[in-house]
């Protein structure tokens, strides 16, 4: 069995739904990077500048 038909082969098996959907991560990752945003300005909130 040549390369190329081995691609082919694999290309057509690979045709499946994926585990975690796309915009879970993003959502997932959004809240985080917001959770991270919030505590950032908690900490930095109480602080005098000089």
């Amino acid at each position: 069995m040549s390369l190329t038909s081995l691609v082919i082969v694999a290309a057509e098996a690979g045709h499946s739904e994926p585990a975690v959907h796309p915009y879970a991560v993003g959502a997932i990752t959004l809240v985080v990077l917001l959770a991270l945003l919030v505590v950032l300005l908690m900490f930095g909130g109480g602080r005098e500048h000089s």
